[in-house]
């Protein structure tokens, strides 16, 4: 669950796609925003397994996916499935932003 209000989460987005003309832009904009401030590596728990995100990445569909890896094996993960930790890393903000944009 987000910390911030629905109003904060739409100016980070904003802020992130404010000079885009259209939704691939804005996508572009989003995972830069997140790829800039998301604070990797960190660890997370995913269907029960303990697994680092090392960074994130944009998918072929056009999604940011986190890069996970665990015991020498790597996957990706869609950033909006991926469970955040509690305490949170640094700039998880901008997953919030991330996933309050597909929201709307």
């Amino acid at each position: 669950m987000s910390t911030l209000s629905r109003r904060e989460l739409a100016a980070l987005v904003e802020e992130a796609t404010v000079d885009t003309y259209d939704e691939h832009e804005e996508m572009s904009a989003l995972f830069a925003a997140v790829e800039e401030h998301l604070a990797v590596p960190f660890s997370t728990t995913v269907l029960g397994v303990e697994v680092t995100v090392r960074g994130v990445d944009l998918s072929q569909e056009g999604r940011i996916v986190a890069l996970c890896t665990r015991s020498g094996f790597r996957q990706t993960i869609g950033l909006l499935d991926l469970p955040l930790p509690d305490p949170a890393p640094d700039g998880a903000e901008w997953v919030e932003a991330y996933r309050y944009y597909w929201a709307q």
